[in-house]
């Protein structure tokens, strides 16, 4: 028989590199702690935890330029490039950026935090 030639490229549920797909694990919640946040930067996502067991997603992509938002420290979502920062409900703490950060919903399953 002939060779079979290969598809190239992942499986259709594989997330695409540097965006998590619905139902990607992200971590434990034991790493996002309450008052704060994560950024899972290679999935572009920045998951918070404004009071305990309420965690929310972001995209990690400043409404400014486009750079990507690198810390949650003090209470807020930075972003190193023009000093943009965000509550930690996605909305604008302290501009140059003109508008909040997009939602990226997530859920707990077996105290792992799940893109939806």
């Amino acid at each position: 028989p002939p060779p079979v030639a290969a598809t190239g490229g992942p499986p259709a549920t594989a997330a695409a590199p540097g965006f998590g797909a619905a139902g990607t694990v992200l971590g434990p919640v034991a790493e996002v702690p309450v008052g704060g946040g994560k950024v899972f930067d290679t999935l572009e996502v920045v998951v918070t935890q404004p009071i305990a067991g309420e965690f929310q997603g972001f995209s990690t992509e400043c409404t400014h330029t486009g750079c990507m938002v690198n810390k949650v420290a003090a209470g807020t979502i930075d972003c190193p490039c023009h000093g943009s920062r965000f509550h930690l409900d996605g909305s604008v703490a302290n501009g140059p950026a003109p508008r909040s950060l997009a939602a990226r919903p997530v859920r707990v399953d077996g105290g792992q935090i799940v893109l939806m």
